[in-house]
């Protein structure tokens, strides 16, 4: 894959995070589930969860590229989460109760675990790939790599060592 079709398909993740439009692979509903899973695992408490972070999007651009072919792996997954749910509703419309209740019965499922490993990736990624908007996700662990991960500093260590920085707390 070239250069340019990266900084493509990273500038239409961000586009997508950052203005309401169309999901590439993912329906309204199947996007919504999927966020609200997300932020079961990584809730927003008071500090920034995954729906802050925008990780639906990161989901859904992976999807659409580099996993397409687990696209409905994670489809019949939800399908069967919605299964359960009466009267044909989603889990998206539960109660955060109902809702924890519902990923207990399926976390040990490959289903959850692959949607759960997204979700912190989706979370810590840099930005460019749909997710992590506003760096929420690497503010919260006090990350300050906004330079990118191949420039000085590498982290707290490095901005010690020039007598900048934080304390490593």
């Amino acid at each position: 894959m070239s250069g340019a079709s990266i900084a493509a398909i990273a500038q239409s993740a961000c586009t997508a995070r950052d203005r309401p439009v169309s999901f590439l692979s993912l329906s309204p509903a199947d996007a919504a589930d999927i966020e609200a899973i997300a932020a079961r695992i990584i809730p927003t408490t008071d500090t920034p969860g995954a729906s802050e972070a925008g990780v639906v999007h990161f989901f859904d651009r992976a999807f659409a590229k580099e996993m397409k072919e687990r696209l409905n792996e994670v489809l019949e997954g939800l399908a069967g989460l919605n299964a359960a749910i009466d009267d044909n509703g989603r889990f998206a419309g539960l109660s955060p109760d109902a809702q924890d209740a519902r990923l207990r019965e399926i976390e040990t499922s490959d289903f959850f675990g692959l949607v759960r490993e997204m979700t912190i990736f989706g979370f810590f990624a840099m930005s460019e790939y749909g997710g992590n908007k506003d760096h929420v996700g690497w503010e919260l662990v006090g990350f300050q790599g906004h330079n990118g991960g191949w420039e000085y500093p590498f982290g707290y260590y490095d901005a010690e060592a020039e007598g900048g920085g934080n304390d490593g707390e």
